[in-house]
């Protein structure tokens, strides 16, 4: 790729859709910000030079927080139009959260995007996202104390409800972007929640100048966090054939477990990832918190352990839905019952 400030060459921009010109339909999110806007115009460009290829869908949310969210929606329908792509506008309805608002209208926006792209067929949504949001991610996880896993950041592509989540700008600086709208003198928007202090991703970019000038660029940031891809991708090998050789099936389906022995020699890591996998799939509460079950995997090493003059460890503790116990040398991990609802 060329330097972080000059336009992208229609070559290095074929790359960037490799493997995507079989698919039926694709969704591009446009939200009319100079990432997405480039990413419609160097889909366009792409397809434009395919004899056949998928048909390219432009799709932009209105999350109804901000006045100007509707003439920037026309705006990129205007220049959908012109590109010879469908647009639609789908809008965010009902009650905003008081709190939480980005993680919310995140989570509607890609709703709504799964919505689209069933509706037209399409198998990939293409979202915008560049090295400078990869950067921004792995800090903000990082302020979090993610593990490995959620210090991989985004990938490249990932699936949702059926749907293919692909990120085809990754490795893209944002300056490139805009340089590449510039020279084709294509307009885009300006989000001003973007430079918001009240929101976290705003307050971090602000701090990426200082960061860059001690080596924390954009560019070391999004490598780092492709190395902890890699060794996450390897951990999960491991967990994988950890799980094949201790996992005991229940007589009555009801749940699974390891040999408590087996287990407590597994590397700790390993182990960890092995109970968080096994209570997620078990349980009906949703993902259990890292934090909870590193608590979880402490109280299971003590009690494996055992106390002096004890004959047999014994545990029994419920977590995100499922029951955790240890008897007779076994691990045991079952759907728990459901929450009585209180009576008014």
């Amino acid at each position: 790729m060329p330097d972080d400030q000059s336009a992208i060459p229609a070559r290095d921009a074929k790359r960037l859709f490799a493997g995507l010109a079989r698919a039926p339909a694709i969704v591009l999110a446009v939200s009319g910000g100079p990432d997405s806007v480039a990413l419609m115009w160097l889909a366009a460009r792409w397809r434009r030079a395919l004899t056949q290829g998928p048909r390219l869908v432009a799709v932009t949310v209105d999350h109804g927080l901000r006045p100007e969210a509707s003439r920037e929606a026309r705006d990129v329908k205007r220049l959908a139009h012109s590109l010879d792509l469908q647009h639609h506008t789908l809008r965010w309805r009902g009650p905003k959260p008081g709190t939480g608002v980005p993680a919310a209208a995140r989570e509607a926006r890609y709703r709504l995007l799964v919505q689209a792209a069933r509706r037209h067929g399409a198998t990939h949504i293409l979202t915008a996202h560049t090295r400078d949001d990869q950067a921004e991610t792995l800090l903000m996880r990082m302020l979090r104390g993610s593990g490995v896993a959620g210090l991989s950041a985004m990938a490249r592509e990932t699936e949702r409800c059926g749907v293919m989540l692909t990120r085809p700008l990754l490795d893209i600086a944002k300056a490139q972007l805009i340089a590449t709208l510039q020279k084709a003198r294509i307009g885009f928007a300006d989000d001003p929640t973007n430079r918001d202090p009240s929101f976290t991703r705003p307050r971090l970019r602000a701090l990426m100048p200082m960061l860059a000038k001690e080596g924390g660029d954009a560019r070391n940031l999004a490598r780092l966090a492709a190395r902890l891809a890699r060794a996450n991708a390897a951990l999960e090998l491991l967990v994988d054939g950890a799980e094949r050789n201790l996992a005991l099936k229940s007589e009555d389906n009801s749940g699974t477990g390891f040999d408590a022995a087996l287990f407590a020699a597994m590397p700790e890591e390993v182990r960890l990832r092995l109970l968080k996998r096994v209570i997620d799939r078990t349980g009906h509460e949703g993902p259990a918190e890292l934090g909870k079950v590193e608590t979880l995997l402490g109280a299971l090493d003590e009690a494996l352990n055992g106390a002096v003059g004890q004959r047999e460890s014994k545990l029994k503790q419920t977590l995100a839905g499922a029951v955790i116990s240890v008897v007779a040398g076994h691990i045991r991990i079952s759907p728990a019952p459901p929450r009585r609802t209180r009576s008014r």
